[in-house]
């Protein structure tokens, strides 16, 4: 099959479920390489959160306030302080240890249990969903393609959100604290930084990142306890391709990743889900440090 006849399989929708699913991924990907590149932690819990930001999203919505930007607002702040609580009683005291790293993924690993099992016992294994926001809940088209107009929306609260990272580390007091302390903890901590409060804080904001992109998803996917599982696979490979600690990074990782998803099917109907994988393996082959490098970047 000639390239021209496989252009036109191509459509401007698929484009954009493509870069949605990327910039959900971009969310809870640049909070999970946030918290690696500051604290040193690989937080496999990340999905949980993820999965639920999603949750409380939709029991706010259900049962608070019918208003789809409070509740998103909400899953992610509640989502934020489940993660600091656990980084301040759990893996705040492993930071130490000798064999830190295979005690912090065995924790975080067993808070993944813990919020999947939460989750089941409070909102049972059923699967809900719920409608975007009305405003947004509407179908546009263009070049022939037809998709609904929240996905433009989550796509440019992705963008946002990687600016207004990129200017909190770059261009505040606590980006450059977050910075230094990233480089050489032991000297920040002689010049005077409350080194574990710092580090609560980045973990608080990994989490309401992660928070926040399960919140968005909640119009888009059913939700279900199995929605972080999927998700944190996802955030590694994106992470490994985009450059641990790399923000900007994260945000063309997530992207690639997305369309990917999105358009490999159609190129690939058998094997598609193994793209990213495949991907992931030659950047790591060709540039093992990933695509980008470096906390701020």
């Amino acid at each position: 099959m000639s390239l021209t006849s496989l252009v036109p399989l191509i459509g401007i929708a698929d484009v954009v479920i493509g870069l949605s699913l990327g910039s959900r991924l971009f969310l809870i990907a640049v909070g999970l390489s946030l918290i690696f590149g500051v604290l040193g932690v690989l937080n496999f819990a990340h999905g949980g959160f993820y999965m639920l930001g999603a949750y409380v999203t939709l029991a706010v919505v259900s049962n608070v306030v019918d208003n789809f930007w409070v509740a998103a607002v909400v899953g992610a702040l509640a989502v934020g302080v489940v993660g600091a609580a656990i980084e301040f009683s759990a893996i705040r005291r492993l930071y130490d240890r000798v064999d830190s790293d295979l005690d912090q993924l065995i924790v975080t690993f067993g808070f993944v249990l813990v919020i999947h099992e939460t989750v089941r016992f409070v909102w049972g294994s059923g699967s809900y969903s719920i409608d975007p926001p009305d405003v947004f809940n509407f179908s546009v088209t263009l070049g022939g393609s037809t998709f609904n107009a929240y996905r433009l929306v989550v796509i440019g609260l992705a963008v946002g959100v990687l600016v207004a990272l990129w200017l909190f580390i770059t261009r505040t007091y606590f980006g450059s604290l977050v910075r230094g302390t990233s480089s050489d903890r032991e000297m920040a901590a002689m010049l005077g930084v409350d080194v574990p409060r710092l580090y609560t804080g980045v973990f608080f904001l990994g989490s309401v990142l992660a928070g926040l992109g399960g919140a968005l998803s909640a119009p888009l996917q059913s939700t279900s306890p199995a929605l972080g599982d999927q998700v944190i696979i996802d955030a590694f490979i994106v992470v490994v391709i985009g450059g641990l600690g790399s923000m900007s990074g994260a945000f063309v990782g997530a992207m690639l990743i997305g369309m990917m998803q999105s358009l490999g099917p159609q190129f690939i109907s058998a094997g598609s889900i193994a793209i990213p994988f495949l991907a992931m393996v030659i950047v790591l082959l060709i540039r093992p440090e990933g695509l980008f490098g470096g906390i701020g970047e």
